[in-house]
């Protein structure tokens, strides 16, 4: 396959799925992984909302660099596929905050979720929006190979 070609496989796949996995570590590196409903904006921004308390959240505010899978986890035994990513994160405030719940808000609804507001991402509100810039994105090696990654521009 084609760099365009891996390109379409990556772009399927984020749209295809609403739970992408985030791997993150605390200020001593200890790993840490968790799954939250996204908002995708251009392949390369992933919006989410957690609370400041949880672990992956304290994780994100001590070392800001993560990684990203989305995959179907349905998929028949030996043909999965998923989107494996390098990603800078940190939660949003001011107007980073205004565009990302809009997005967010918007993809929600569109999955039938409710609509969020800046005021259920601010204090006293228990969650904080979160925003994920991904700087490369990887697929598995479409000519067979076990767990080869290959690098794929978008």
């Amino acid at each position: 396959m084609n760099q365009q070609d891996l390109g379409a496989v990556v772009r399927e796949i984020i749209n295809a799925n609403m739970y992408m996995v985030l791997g993150t570590a605390d200020e001593s590196g200890a790993p840490w992984v968790s799954p939250v409903y996204y908002a995708a904006m251009g392949y390369r921004e992933f919006y989410w909302v957690s609370s400041p308390e949880v672990r992956h959240s304290r994780n994100v505010a001590e070392r800001s660099g993560i990684s990203i899978v989305i995959f179907n986890s349905q998929s028949v035994i030996g043909t999965g596929q998923g989107v494996y990513m390098s990603a800078v994160a940190k939660q949003l405030t001011g107007s980073d905050l205004d565009r990302g719940i809009e997005i967010f808000s918007r993809t929600s609804l569109g999955h039938g979720g409710h609509e969020w507001k800046r005021e259920d991402v601010q204090e006293p509100a228990l969650y904080r929006l979160y925003r994920a810039i991904v700087s490369e994105h990887w697929v598995l090696d479409p000519a067979g190979r076990p767990d080869h990654r290959t690098l794929v521009t978008i």
